[in-house]
């Protein structure tokens, strides 16, 4: 049986979703069953014609639990500490997959709810992913972390030039937590006005550039930490409240579809009824309690 861990958390507070399941999660190698937009387009829009990133499908390393021996650490080697079902190391996952990085910074996936020991005695005290190991030290925290590997390797610029999208961009930032805490409290109660909120401050930063269909006009940092809780949120409260996040915002509906036309983002993401089906079983709105809510943040 897999041990899988679920994430969400803001950086005052923390909050984990852990649960086991016997479901191996799957790639998006195929059309999902889940199908409130159309997600089969590969076709890439003009502004992203000179990313870095292959088209050619990784093949992933093993995941590494209490009984896996470690890597040979600090020799050289950049490594990127992570979990394939973990939020908030996807998004340096797909930072990584954009600069077209794969041969350069090395994953090492983990298992959240067997931790390996060497983990926190040997690598990042801290227990938690995503971290990455870079010039003989470890580092973490995912927004931090996609700057880094943005300021810190080449490939395309994740972050603008210009002030005013700049100064937007750590706005948009900021709220991520603000954001991902409406809909999970939500989750367990009956009233969709903290939802509605969310989706439509998003669906109003949608609108403030018209250079293209992202936060910032054009591809960026932003629309990485947000893409995978809306990957997630996205099915989850359409199954569970009946709650469809696209219905009367245009903006986010482009969005969506202009997201998975991106290959670095394709390569990271989770069969999506799989997904649903486990977020399900841990925690189904009359599941939800106030200790599920505690652990590890990044």
């Amino acid at each position: 049986m897999n041990t899988l861990t679920l994430k969400f958390f803001h950086n005052l507070h923390s909050y984990s979703l852990n649960y086991s399941t016997d479901i191996s999660p799957k790639f998006h190698s195929k059309p999902s069953s889940f199908r409130p937009l159309s997600f089969n387009s590969r076709r890439s829009i003009a502004p992203l014609a000179s990313m870095a990133v292959t088209n050619a499908e990784e093949v992933l390393p093993p995941v590494l639990d209490s009984t896996s021996d470690p890597p040979p650490l600090f020799d050289g080697t950049i490594r990127l500490y992570t979990s394939y079902i973990c939020p908030y190391a996807q998004r340096v996952w797909i930072a990584r997959n954009y600069k077209g990085l794969q041969e350069k910074i090395k994953l090492v996936p983990i298992d959240l709810g067997n931790r390996p020991a060497w983990y926190k005695e040997k690598v990042y005290p801290e227990n938690k992913v995503p971290s990455l190991e870079h010039n003989n030290k470890v580092t973490g925290e995912s927004l931090d972390l996609i700057k880094y590997i943005d300021s810190h390797f080449e490939g395309p610029a994740l972050y603008p030039d210009d002030p005013n999208k700049r100064q937007f961009a750590e706005e948009l930032l900021s709220y991520t937590d603000t954001f991902n805490r409406a809909v999970i409290f939500s989750l367990k109660g009956d009233s969709e006005n903290e939802i509605s909120a969310a989706f439509d401050h998003l669906e109003t930063a949608l609108s403030k550039f018209n250079d293209g269909p992202f936060f910032l006009g054009q591809f960026s940092l932003v629309d990485i930490a947000y893409a995978p809780f809306i990957e997630r949120f996205h099915p989850l409260l359409l199954d569970v409240k009946k709650y469809d996040i696209t219905s009367g915002r245009p903006k986010l509906v482009s969005w969506i579809e202009e997201m998975d036309k991106i290959e670095a983002y394709k390569q990271t993401k989770l069969d999506t009824q799989e997904l649903v089906d486990a977020l399900k079983n841990r925690f189904m709105v009359s599941k939800l309690k106030t200790e599920d809510l505690s652990g590890y943040s990044s």
